[in-house]
């Protein structure tokens, strides 16, 4: 049996990330992924020509310096042609307001759509500050929750000490600075945050936390990149340089169980046991504790007794349609609220992803690739007979493609491939708990300084992905990786007896 120093347990963004920093940094790791493919939630499948994300369809805070800039340049890799989005279009009810990615555009895009007064200007006045403080402060290195003192000299390096007073706004959330503001009754200011806080944070307005909603609200002023290709050519390109630094990659091969054993751990799959000294886990926090590895199970189960109710599913319409069916537009990324007084999901908040124009390696010549989404509950798709959940299929089918008419009139009426996913999808082609997506629903309770940590006190065994701290998304998953890889190569460090070292400042 071959001995690794780290095996990594998922191929997702955090999985990946972690093994090409550790590759990167001289580790000897190997990823083992359930499905036959990397990608987890920011994955893809090929239909008729068509290549579609499902999950994940821009990356966020790609570019020189950015949270993810950085991880390109440790790990040496550069990824072919991204295409930075100018900005996107939120469709509510009564306006359509363009979401710039540059800072001077969307000031004078808000005020003329949301209002020109003082209380409009004071609200954006913090969310700007909050967003341009902790944006910084998590490309510093900020690590959450706050449990030794290395965290704390972290923290306070990361965070200018002029901007620290900032660190109340940790007990507010999205509806209290509203209030503040006296924007408590903005119908279409709440339902536009309402939108980016599913989305970004799965919160709503009256419990996401401020700072959390703040950065997610400010996404695409950090740089929303879609790769030529989507996802699959973002994941070429990874794995290409995963395997060029020596990683392991191995895909169709499910963990089981963790044993530990005197000098480290062994995972054992049906393709046979693979042993290391380390192990991490980027699975939802359920199917981690399921391994069986001693003392794992216990420190989470706190935090699946607290989150079990905060786990939400989605849903992803993919067509393959003809290039004049998405011609009407110049952005490709539009978010579409159907009703002011509907709930959140189920097509009222739908995001809606176009391939560019040109991208071959998305679509046919003439063709491109469309991605419907939108969040949902899990419940209603669970414990359906084949008939009912055809019927379920074929009605939310009918629901989204309503709803995205408004933005393409004819999208879907001559398409070359029209497929629904649905959380039993994600649950049969990730295996994740449920079929839950994304993290949890963040909340003052579980968020930050409350989140699940990296190190749940099992030497040599770590959690990362999207039910730790920072949450979901490509960002978030990049982030927490940096995280997981410094405590790994420190315990390396110290069981070789030289100077621990890290990846990030």
């Amino acid at each position: 049996m071959t001995s690794h120093d780290v095996v990594v347990i998922g191929g997702g963004m955090a999985g990946m990330a972690t093994a090409l920093r550790l590759q990167a940094r001289g580790l000897q790791t190997v990823v083992l992924e359930a499905h036959g493919q990397v990608g987890g939630c920011a994955g893809f499948f090929r239909r008729r020509g068509f290549w579609f994300d499902i999950g994940a369809t821009t990356l966020v805070d790609f570019g020189p310096g950015g949270v993810g800039g950085r991880f390109l340049d440790e790990v040496g890799l550069t990824l072919t042609p991204v295409d930075f989005l100018p900005g996107y279009a939120a469709w509510l009810p009564d306006r359509v307001v363009t979401l710039h990615r540059d800072p001077a555009a969307w000031h004078r895009e808000r005020l003329q759509a949301f209002g020109d007064d003082a209380a409009h200007r004071r609200f954006w006045a913090l969310m700007d500050r909050l967003a341009a403080v902790f944006w910084e402060a998590s490309r510093r290195g900020v690590r959450l929750p706050l449990r030794t003192a290395a965290d704390l000299r972290r923290a306070l390096g990361a965070v200018p000490l002029r901007d620290w007073a900032l660190t109340r706004y940790l007990r507010w959330t999205m509806g209290d600075a509203l209030t503040a503001c006296g924007l408590a009754d903005d119908r279409a200011l709440r339902a536009l945050l309402g939108m980016l806080l599913q989305d970004t944070v799965h919160g709503a307005v009256e419990t996401a936390p401020l700072i959390n909603g703040a950065l997610g609200a400010t996404i695409r002023g950090a740089g929303l990149a879609r790769a030529r290709g989507g996802m699959r050519g973002f994941w070429a390109d990874l794995t290409a340089r995963y395997r060029a630094l020596g990683g392991l990659l191995r895909v169709g091969t499910r963990v089981e169980r963790v044993e530990r054993t005197r000098d480290g751990f062994t995972a054992h799959t049906r393709r046979g046991p693979f042993h290391a000294r380390q192990v991490v886990s980027t699975l939802p926090c359920w199917d981690t504790a399921r391994l069986g590895v001693p003392g794992v199970a216990s420190a989470l189960a706190p935090f699946l007794r607290r989150d079990g109710a905060a786990l939400g599913g989605a849903l992803i319409l993919c067509l393959g349609v003809p290039e004049e069916d998405v011609a009407d537009h110049d952005l490709t990324h539009h978010q579409v609220l159907a009703s002011y007084e509907g709930a959140l999901g189920d097509g009222n908040n739908l995001f809606i992803s176009v391939s560019a124009p040109g991208d071959v390696a998305s679509a046919p010549a003439g063709r491109r690739a469309v991605m419907v989404s939108t969040h949902c509950e899990l419940g209603p798709w669970e414990g359906l007979d084949p008939a009912a959940y055809g019927a379920a299929k074929a009605d939310a089918t009918a629901r989204l493609l309503s709803i995205a008419r408004r933005v393409y009139p004819r999208l879907g009426s001559t398409a070359v491939v029209c497929e629904l996913g649905t959380p039993r999808t994600y649950a049969a082609f990730t295996g994740r708990h449920r079929g839950a997506v994304g993290g949890v629903r963040q909340t003052l309770a579980n968020s930050n300084q409350h989140a699940v940590p990296h190190d749940l006190g099992v030497s040599g065994f770590w959690q990362a992905g999207d039910t730790t701290w920072p949450g979901l998304g490509t960002v978030a998953c990049v982030l927490g990786s940096a995280h997981v890889a410094d405590g790994v190569l420190r315990r390396a460090a110290h069981g070789r007896g030289r100077p621990a070292y890290t990846l990030t400042p």
